[in-house]
């Protein structure tokens, strides 16, 4: 599950929130294979889609993140949760959105399929009122 902001992001949820204010993000991995996974990363990179097949991730003046962009997991125990908490910072309003990748350190440890799965975060910056 995604949460911004503590809404449950899913492909048809568009997240508002405000130019300036921390935005919280939340990951949380459930591991529903029998065996432990791990180590790995995550590291999360906004984007802007302009709808004609081309992304811009050259966002560094529009968005920061607080803390890390990237979570490093040192493992997931069978039917077990792992959460993830950081924060972004818009500087500009617009349309954004998030691209959540996975890391593994060692390519005989399979990651949950379903983790590849992850729903697309979309995130309005507005204007504060």
């Amino acid at each position: 599950d995604i949460l911004v902001d503590g809404k449950l992001c899913d492909c048809d949820i568009v997240v508002n929130c405000k130019v300036g204010d921390p935005i919280p993000l939340q990951v949380k991995l459930t591991n529903w294979s029998k065996h432990s996974v791990g180590p790995f990363a995550l590291t999360v990179t906004p984007y802007q889609d302009y709808q004609n097949g081309v992304h811009n991730y050259d966002l560094q003046d529009a968005i920061t993140f607080v803390g890390s962009n990237t979570f490093y997991i040192d493992s997931v125990k069978p039917t077990k949760d792992s959460v993830y908490f950081g924060a972004l910072l818009f500087l500009y309003t617009g349309d954004f959105y998030l691209n959540i990748k996975f890391h593994e350190d060692n390519c005989s440890r399979e990651l949950p399929l379903s983790w590849f799965c992850l729903p697309s975060v979309h995130i309005r910056a507005m204007e504060p009122m």
